[in-house]
């Protein structure tokens, strides 16, 4: 029986990766990184500062060219300086470089050298959308302004990927929420949508899932649904530094705690469902316990995650 001919479609909207590596002076980056994401959907790159994740997103387009491993990304293959992939998607960078003297109009056109006039005229109404002032020098503009700017030109071209570092970095809150419900818009059109930043909360609320990346290694791939059951699995309670720990994580385990841990003041519980009033009223009640200085549910840090969830410390 004859085989059966590969799918030329098969990896349009996708992002392939197989054993990516990249080291700097001998120091590893990027460790042999495998991640299959798309077609469709916004996906969160989390991780501390320093965890690889903006020399992930540079060796994907080409910027920093990788060491070893396959990169393919919409149907298009990384070869050489990476434009072929270049060519099929949009890369807003972390790291902002601007031509100060250049006006805003110009350099949203510089940004989008090669693209097609009804691409420009998207930018520029998406410019004009956030108020930004286009007949003025990049030198006025804000940093968040600049931002604005970048991101008007990666949300421009009609492409099937789109790699985002730290998109809303330097936004305000309302410029921030009109930035999630635009891409969420573009992911519910099809557009794969991979998204790099160390807020934990905003990737939450906008992802369909995860990549969690620690030193230049994935540590875990979830849901977003996921993260937030593990959230909720969670109490943290803050009691003083001389209080009895052993006594309060005895009730504690007994009226529904899997795990314990303390770092200082506060004892982290994990639970074994997501309603911690049994806890609470167990740890409260008890006349020879203290009561606690501060109650957290619901809601963590990434560096909560990495470290109550995935027992590592980031920095």
């Amino acid at each position: 029986m004859l085989a059966k001919p590969p799918d030329p479609g098969a990896d349009l909207g996708c992002i392939r990766v197989l054993g990516l590596t990249r080291s700097f002076d001998g120091k590893r980056a990027l460790a042999p990184l495998d991640i299959d994401i798309g077609p469709g959907g916004i996906v969160g790159l989390l991780g501390p500062n320093g965890s690889g994740k903006s020399t992930f997103l540079r060796c994907l387009v080409g910027l920093v060219p990788p060491d070893g491993g396959t990169v393919r990304i919409d149907g298009a293959d990384l070869v050489g300086d990476g434009l072929a992939i270049r060519r099929r998607v949009s890369y807003s960078p972390g790291e902002l470089a601007v031509y100060g003297e250049l006006r805003g109009e110009a350099h949203l056109a510089w940004l989008l050298a090669g693209r097609d006039a009804e691409t420009l005229g998207r930018g520029r109404a998406l410019a004009l959308e956030f108020g930004l002032p286009l007949k003025s020098r990049l030198r006025t503009y804000s940093h968040g302004m600049k931002r604005q700017l970048y991101f008007a030109a990666v949300m421009a071209p009609r492409v099937r990927v789109r790699l985002l570092d730290e998109i809303t970095e330097g936004l305000d809150p309302s410029k921030r929420n009109r930035v999630h419900e635009l891409l969420r818009e573009d992911a519910d059109a099809g557009t794969t949508i991979l998204l790099s930043s160390h807020n934990l909360g905003e990737v939450r609320r906008v992802c369909d899932s995860m990549i969690f990346m620690r030193a230049g290694e994935v540590l875990s791939k979830e849901s977003a649904d996921a993260v937030q059951r593990r959230s909720r699995s969670l109490l943290r309670l803050t009691y003083g530094a001389h209080d009895d720990f052993a006594a309060i994580e005895q009730v504690a385990r007994a009226s529904g705690v899997r795990d314990a841990r303390r770092r200082g003041g506060r004892l982290t519980l994990q639970l074994d469902c997501e309603d911690p009033r049994a806890v609470l009223a167990a740890v409260c009640s008890a006349s020879q316990l203290p009561k606690p200085q501060r109650v957290e549910y619901g809601e963590l840090s990434l560096e909560d995650l990495y470290r109550e969830l995935y027992d590592a410390e980031v920095s």
